[in-house]
């Protein structure tokens, strides 16, 4: 007689339990039932009686091998930045964003898998890669505004927490600055020392961080009672090279400034660069003020003031929020905001 229900003909050997039927019986996803049975702490009390009791009923025995072949994972975490490795290398704000994810996970059995997006092709393959649920989480560090990948994320549920947001009404859960605040107190900083000239170099602009950042300076200068004269905004890409090339535009345009605002601290030292080049001394002619308090602006002459945004911690908070999101998936994406403030130094 053949098989009906959850009966099975005399002598023949019941399926195996997988990992995937224990977590369709508790409702929670896969990561969630692996970390239950290798005893994580990372799981609430709740989730965990549900897990043990799906497991119990289905009479499910862990084997580590098998599990990870068949959820084609090995509890792993994808942390994608979408720029060129050059970035990636050069820029302070990825190593200390990496730095701070390894150190939450570290305490975990979570694989952290660093990915790097250059071109469409690349973004095509991770796609596929994700579609299959090679991955628990993802990770996406340096959001784009046309960046499609945050809206596959949420097409194929797959838990993911964003360093910044593509804009105001982001739907997908991100960790992010004060960056319109941190502008802020910049340009306040700037104006009671007397600097009245203060232009700024933004980021790219299709990018949400820049265009906040940005808004900070012109709210700055709104608050000081001037009015914002566009020939004091040079855009650029957050590169040294591209803190250069608006530097000089800067100083083509007005050659009296007496401060710049810096939407990055790597940018700023392209601008020292073009200030001291150009007979400008820092802080007696131009003051400089740059954002992120990097190395980079500890160690440049004279050293940096710069809006310090607690990147280390960034990092640790998006790796802590993507646990809880594997663990369980709410209505509600997690969306947190941590506090920036001014750093002091002589370029001011």
């Amino acid at each position: 007689m053949a098989a009906t229900g959850g009966t099975t003909r005399r002598g023949a050997r019941r399926a195996t339990p997988t990992l995937e039927a224990v977590a369709a019986r508790a409702g929670v996803g896969r990561g969630t039932v692996s970390r239950v049975i290798n005893g994580s702490p990372r799981v609430s009390d709740r989730t965990r009686a549900l897990v043990e009791q799906a497991v119990a009923e289905l009479g499910y025995v862990p084997n580590r091998a098998a599990r990870a072949l068949a959820a084609g994972s090995s509890d792993a975490i994808a942390l994608v930045v979408p720029e060129p490795e050059t970035r990636l290398f050069a820029e302070p704000y990825f190593s200390d964003v990496i730095r701070g994810v390894g150190a939450e996970l570290a305490d975990t059995d979570m694989q952290l898998l660093l990915t790097l997006i250059r071109t469409p092709k690349e973004r095509k393959r991770f796609a596929d890669y994700l579609a299959a649920h090679r991955v628990d989480g993802v990770l996406l560090v340096s959001v784009h505004a046309d960046d499609p990948l945050p809206d596959l994320l949420e097409e194929i549920d797959m838990p993911a927490v964003l360093s910044g947001r593509r804009s105001g009404r982001e739907t997908v859960a991100y960790v992010d600055s004060d960056n319109a605040g941190g502008a802020r107190q910049a340009i306040a900083h700037l104006h009671a020392r007397g600097r009245r000239a203060v232009a700024t170099i933004t980021g790219p602009l299709d990018m949400y961080v820049a265009q906040c950042r940005l808004d900070g300076y012109r709210a700055g200068l709104a608050s000081a009672g001037h009015a914002p004269d566009e020939r004091l905004i040079a855009p650029a890409d957050f590169t040294e090279e591209g803190g250069r090339r608006a530097m000089r535009e800067l100083l083509d345009r007005r050659p009296g400034l007496d401060a710049v605002f810096v939407a990055s601290d790597v940018m700023a030292a392209g601008a020292r660069q073009v200030l001291r080049e150009s007979g400008r001394r820092v802080p007696d002619d131009v003051a400089l003020i740059g954002f992120d308090d990097s190395a980079v602006a500890r160690h440049m002459d004279p050293p940096l003031t710069s809006v310090r945004q607690p990147i280390e911690e960034m990092g640790r908070t998006m790796a802590r929020v993507l646990l809880q999101e594997i663990e369980e998936r709410t209505a509600d994406r997690p969306q947190v905001v941590l506090p920036t403030r001014l750093t002091e130094r002589e370029s001011t």
